[in-house]
Protein backbone atom coordinates (compact mmCIF):
# COMPACT_ATOMS: atom_id res chain seq x y z
CA UNK A 1 0.00 0.00 0.00
CA UNK A 2 1.03 3.59 -0.63
CA UNK A 3 1.11 6.21 2.11
CA UNK A 4 0.51 9.68 0.66
CA UNK A 5 1.46 12.59 2.94
CA UNK A 6 0.49 16.21 2.32
CA UNK A 7 2.16 18.53 4.81
CA UNK A 8 0.72 22.05 4.82
CA UNK A 9 1.40 25.06 7.01
CA UNK A 10 -1.51 24.23 9.32
CA UNK A 11 -2.31 20.52 8.96
CA UNK A 12 -0.61 17.36 7.72
CA UNK A 13 -2.80 14.78 5.99
CA UNK A 14 -1.99 11.06 5.66
CA UNK A 15 -3.94 8.91 3.20
CA UNK A 16 -3.65 5.16 2.62
CA UNK A 17 -3.98 4.17 -1.07
CA UNK A 18 -4.43 0.50 -2.04
CA UNK A 19 -3.96 1.07 -5.78
CA UNK A 20 -7.65 1.65 -6.50
CA UNK A 21 -9.06 3.75 -3.68
CA UNK A 22 -8.17 5.59 -0.47
CA UNK A 23 -8.81 3.33 2.51
CA UNK A 24 -8.68 6.16 5.05
CA UNK A 25 -7.53 9.74 5.42
CA UNK A 26 -6.09 11.01 8.70
CA UNK A 27 -5.24 14.55 9.74
CA UNK A 28 -2.92 16.03 12.38
CA UNK A 29 -1.52 19.48 13.10
CA UNK A 30 1.78 20.34 11.45
CA UNK A 31 4.57 20.49 14.03
CA UNK A 32 8.18 20.51 12.90
CA UNK A 33 9.41 19.08 16.22
CA UNK A 34 7.33 15.90 15.91
CA UNK A 35 9.67 12.92 15.69
CA UNK A 36 9.54 9.86 13.43
CA UNK A 37 8.56 7.72 16.42
CA UNK A 38 5.69 10.05 17.30
CA UNK A 39 4.41 9.92 13.72
CA UNK A 40 4.44 6.13 13.83
CA UNK A 41 2.64 5.84 17.17
CA UNK A 42 -0.05 8.23 15.98
CA UNK A 43 -0.47 6.61 12.56
CA UNK A 44 -0.35 2.97 13.70
CA UNK A 45 -2.89 3.63 16.46
CA UNK A 46 -5.39 5.16 14.04
CA UNK A 47 -4.81 2.53 11.38
CA UNK A 48 -5.50 -0.14 13.98
CA UNK A 49 -8.69 1.72 14.91
CA UNK A 50 -9.76 1.57 11.24
CA UNK A 51 -8.87 -2.12 11.06
CA UNK A 52 -6.09 -1.61 8.52
CA UNK A 53 -2.84 -3.64 8.40
CA UNK A 54 0.49 -1.84 8.54
CA UNK A 55 1.68 -3.21 5.20
CA UNK A 56 2.78 0.11 3.71
CA UNK A 57 5.62 -0.36 1.23
CA UNK A 58 5.83 3.06 -0.44
CA UNK A 59 5.59 6.69 0.68
CA UNK A 60 5.14 9.91 -1.32
CA UNK A 61 5.35 13.34 0.31
CA UNK A 62 4.37 16.88 -0.60
CA UNK A 63 5.44 19.48 1.95
CA UNK A 64 5.28 23.26 2.05
CA UNK A 65 7.14 23.13 5.39
CA UNK A 66 10.72 22.01 4.67
CA UNK A 67 11.58 21.48 8.34
CA UNK A 68 9.24 18.50 8.70
CA UNK A 69 10.54 16.55 5.71
CA UNK A 70 13.59 15.15 7.51
CA UNK A 71 11.55 13.46 10.23
CA UNK A 72 9.07 12.14 7.64
CA UNK A 73 12.01 10.65 5.73
CA UNK A 74 13.26 8.96 8.90
CA UNK A 75 9.72 7.77 9.66
CA UNK A 76 9.45 6.17 6.20
CA UNK A 77 12.86 4.52 6.37
CA UNK A 78 12.63 3.30 9.95
CA UNK A 79 9.11 1.88 9.98
CA UNK A 80 8.36 1.02 6.34
CA UNK A 81 11.87 0.35 5.05
CA UNK A 82 11.44 2.64 2.05
CA UNK A 83 12.87 5.87 0.74
CA UNK A 84 10.01 8.35 0.26
CA UNK A 85 9.43 10.16 -3.00
CA UNK A 86 9.39 13.89 -2.19
CA UNK A 87 7.66 16.20 -4.67
CA UNK A 88 9.84 19.14 -5.61
CA UNK A 89 13.13 17.31 -5.13
CA UNK A 90 15.31 16.71 -8.23
CA UNK A 91 14.81 12.94 -8.09
CA UNK A 92 11.00 13.26 -8.31
CA UNK A 93 9.80 13.28 -11.91
CA UNK A 94 6.64 15.20 -12.82
CA UNK A 95 4.20 14.33 -15.62
CA UNK A 96 3.82 18.04 -16.42
CA UNK A 97 5.97 20.96 -17.52
CA UNK A 98 6.53 23.93 -15.22
CA UNK A 99 6.68 27.11 -17.26
CA UNK A 100 7.54 29.96 -14.88
CA UNK A 101 10.37 32.49 -14.54
CA UNK A 102 13.85 30.95 -14.35
CA UNK A 103 14.92 30.34 -10.76
CA UNK A 104 11.36 30.38 -9.42
CA UNK A 105 10.58 27.61 -6.94
CA UNK A 106 6.96 26.50 -7.20
CA UNK A 107 5.33 25.08 -4.06
CA UNK A 108 4.99 21.27 -4.18
CA UNK A 109 1.29 21.48 -3.31
CA UNK A 110 0.67 23.61 -6.39
CA UNK A 111 2.48 21.14 -8.64
CA UNK A 112 0.54 18.22 -7.16
CA UNK A 113 -2.78 20.04 -7.66
CA UNK A 114 -1.81 20.77 -11.26
CA UNK A 115 -1.09 17.11 -11.97
CA UNK A 116 -4.32 15.96 -10.31
CA UNK A 117 -6.46 18.64 -11.94
CA UNK A 118 -5.19 17.85 -15.42
CA UNK A 119 -5.59 14.10 -14.91
CA UNK A 120 -9.22 14.52 -13.85
CA UNK A 121 -10.41 17.51 -15.89
CA UNK A 122 -7.96 18.08 -18.73
CA UNK A 123 -6.26 21.39 -19.47
CA UNK A 124 -7.25 25.06 -19.30
CA UNK A 125 -7.98 25.01 -15.57
CA UNK A 126 -7.94 27.39 -12.65
CA UNK A 127 -7.50 25.50 -9.38
CA UNK A 128 -8.51 27.50 -6.31
CA UNK A 129 -7.11 26.01 -3.09
CA UNK A 130 -8.52 27.37 0.18
CA UNK A 131 -5.68 26.65 2.59
CA UNK A 132 -3.57 28.78 4.92
CA UNK A 133 -3.17 30.90 1.79
CA UNK A 134 -5.77 31.05 -0.97
CA UNK A 135 -3.95 30.05 -4.13
CA UNK A 136 -4.96 30.11 -7.79
CA UNK A 137 -3.05 27.70 -10.03
CA UNK A 138 -3.31 28.00 -13.80
CA UNK A 139 -3.03 24.82 -15.88
CA UNK A 140 -2.39 25.21 -19.61
CA UNK A 141 -4.01 23.22 -22.41
CA UNK A 142 -1.27 20.57 -22.30
CA UNK A 143 -1.30 20.23 -18.50
CA UNK A 144 1.66 22.53 -17.81
CA UNK A 145 1.74 24.72 -14.73
CA UNK A 146 2.08 28.28 -16.04
CA UNK A 147 1.75 30.38 -12.87
CA UNK A 148 -0.95 31.66 -10.60
CA UNK A 149 -1.97 33.97 -7.78
CA UNK A 150 -1.43 33.87 -4.02
CA UNK A 151 -3.80 35.70 -1.65
CA UNK A 152 -4.10 35.60 2.16
CA UNK A 153 -6.10 32.66 3.45
CA UNK A 154 -9.60 33.17 4.85
CA UNK A 155 -8.75 32.21 8.43
CA UNK A 156 -5.51 34.18 8.22
CA UNK A 157 -7.50 37.30 7.29
CA UNK A 158 -9.91 36.79 10.20
CA UNK A 159 -7.01 36.26 12.60
CA UNK A 160 -5.25 39.42 11.40
CA UNK A 161 -8.46 41.42 11.76
CA UNK A 162 -8.92 40.20 15.33
CA UNK A 163 -5.29 40.84 16.31
CA UNK A 164 -5.02 44.28 14.73
CA UNK A 165 -8.33 45.70 15.94
CA UNK A 166 -8.74 45.42 19.71
CA UNK A 167 -12.52 45.81 19.63
CA UNK A 168 -13.11 43.03 17.10
CA UNK A 169 -13.60 39.46 18.37
CA UNK A 170 -12.32 36.24 16.86
CA UNK A 171 -15.08 34.71 14.73
CA UNK A 172 -15.52 31.54 12.73
CA UNK A 173 -16.19 31.94 9.04
CA UNK A 174 -19.64 31.00 7.80
CA UNK A 175 -22.07 32.15 5.13
CA UNK A 176 -24.00 35.08 6.64
CA UNK A 177 -27.78 35.32 6.59
CA UNK A 178 -27.59 38.72 4.88
CA UNK A 179 -24.94 41.00 3.42
CA UNK A 180 -25.75 43.81 5.85
CA UNK A 181 -24.73 42.67 9.32
CA UNK A 182 -26.69 43.89 12.34
CA UNK A 183 -24.02 42.96 14.90
CA UNK A 184 -20.22 42.88 14.97
CA UNK A 185 -19.85 39.15 14.30
CA UNK A 186 -22.30 39.23 11.39
CA UNK A 187 -20.53 42.28 9.92
CA UNK A 188 -17.15 40.52 10.07
CA UNK A 189 -18.49 37.29 8.61
CA UNK A 190 -20.19 39.14 5.78
CA UNK A 191 -17.06 41.13 4.98
CA UNK A 192 -14.84 38.09 4.84
CA UNK A 193 -17.26 35.71 3.12
CA UNK A 194 -18.53 38.04 0.41
CA UNK A 195 -15.12 39.68 0.16
CA UNK A 196 -13.59 36.33 -0.77
CA UNK A 197 -16.44 35.55 -3.15
CA UNK A 198 -15.62 38.81 -4.94
CA UNK A 199 -11.89 38.09 -4.81
CA UNK A 200 -12.31 34.64 -6.39
CA UNK A 201 -14.71 35.85 -9.05
CA UNK A 202 -12.58 38.83 -10.07
CA UNK A 203 -9.25 37.00 -10.12
CA UNK A 204 -10.69 34.09 -12.12
CA UNK A 205 -12.31 36.50 -14.56
CA UNK A 206 -9.02 38.29 -15.14
CA UNK A 207 -7.10 35.01 -15.53
CA UNK A 208 -9.58 33.88 -18.19
CA UNK A 209 -9.26 37.19 -20.04
CA UNK A 210 -5.46 37.04 -19.92
CA UNK A 211 -5.39 33.37 -20.96
CA UNK A 212 -7.82 34.20 -23.80
CA UNK A 213 -9.79 30.98 -23.54
CA UNK A 214 -12.67 29.48 -21.59
CA UNK A 215 -11.46 27.71 -18.46
CA UNK A 216 -12.87 25.39 -15.81
CA UNK A 217 -12.60 26.53 -12.21
CA UNK A 218 -11.94 23.77 -9.67
CA UNK A 219 -12.04 24.33 -5.90
CA UNK A 220 -10.27 22.35 -3.21
CA UNK A 221 -9.02 22.82 0.35
CA UNK A 222 -10.60 22.90 3.79
CA UNK A 223 -12.93 25.87 3.28
CA UNK A 224 -13.87 25.09 -0.33
CA UNK A 225 -17.22 23.46 0.64
CA UNK A 226 -18.28 26.68 2.37
CA UNK A 227 -17.73 28.71 -0.78
CA UNK A 228 -19.53 26.12 -2.88
CA UNK A 229 -22.67 27.70 -1.38
CA UNK A 230 -21.88 31.02 -3.00
CA UNK A 231 -23.76 31.15 -6.28
CA UNK A 232 -21.82 29.47 -9.13
CA UNK A 233 -18.18 30.26 -8.53
CA UNK A 234 -16.83 26.80 -9.41
CA UNK A 235 -17.38 24.11 -12.02
CA UNK A 236 -16.34 21.34 -9.62
CA UNK A 237 -15.22 20.68 -6.06
CA UNK A 238 -12.49 18.11 -5.33
CA UNK A 239 -11.96 17.23 -1.68
CA UNK A 240 -9.08 14.82 -2.37
CA UNK A 241 -7.34 16.65 -5.22
CA UNK A 242 -3.90 16.87 -3.60
CA UNK A 243 -3.93 13.25 -2.44
CA UNK A 244 -5.00 12.08 -5.90
CA UNK A 245 -2.14 14.07 -7.42
CA UNK A 246 0.35 12.36 -5.11
CA UNK A 247 -0.81 8.92 -6.27
CA UNK A 248 -0.53 10.00 -9.93
CA UNK A 249 3.01 11.32 -9.41
CA UNK A 250 4.07 8.16 -7.57
CA UNK A 251 2.68 5.94 -10.35
CA UNK A 252 4.38 8.10 -13.00
CA UNK A 253 7.76 7.66 -11.32
CA UNK A 254 7.17 3.89 -11.14
CA UNK A 255 6.27 3.77 -14.83
CA UNK A 256 9.43 5.74 -15.68
CA UNK A 257 11.59 3.29 -13.73
CA UNK A 258 12.45 5.95 -11.20
CA UNK A 259 11.40 3.83 -8.17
Amino acid sequence: MLLAIDCGNTNTVFSIWDGEKFLCTLRTSTEHQRTADQYFVWLSTLMQHHGLPLDINAVVISSTVPRVVWNLRVFSDRYFNCRPLVVGKPDCLLPCDVRVDAGTQVGPDRLVNTVAGFERHGGDLIIVDFGTATTFDVVDTDGAYIGGVIAPGVNLSLQALHQAAAALPHVDISKPQAVIGTNTVACMQSGVFWGYVGLVREICSRIKAEHETEMKIISTGGLAPLFQQAETLFDAFEDDLTMHGLTVIHQYNKDQGNL
